[in-house]
């Protein structure tokens, strides 16, 4: 089974989460309390370049994850999208509605 590794960094107003490996229902569970518990307080940016694959588990953890930073006030960013996450986004339908980024320095 594929891990994923999470790498945690942070910045002047946010915290940069680098992810290894798959986002899906069995790898997901310590990053999302992780998210959750920072987005309260800050802006939460997933490095996503070398996430490996991402399922629906994932992409509904995104969603959560972009929610409650609605609900706090501060904002979730997806930056540099691997291809099988541009992927499974585009599915939805809903890539326009994420802050897609390609460097921490367009963080507001």
């Amino acid at each position: 089974m594929e891990q994923l590794t999470i790498t945690e960094k942070s910045g002047a107003n946010y915290a940069l989460y680098e992810l290894i490996g798959a986002c899906n229902s069995y790898t997901i569970g310590d990053l999302q309390t992780k998210i959750f518990e920072n987005i309260k307080s800050t802006n939460v940016v997933l490095d996503l370049s070398q996430v490996t694959t991402m399922d629906s588990t994932g992409m509904g953890m995104l969603f959560a994850c972009f929610n409650k930073g609605l609900d706090t006030g501060f904002k979730l960013y997806l930056m540099n999208m691997s291809f099988a996450v541009i992927n499974t986004v585009k599915e939805t339908g809903f890539l326009e509605a994420f802050n897609v980024i390609t460097s921490v320095t367009e963080v507001q």
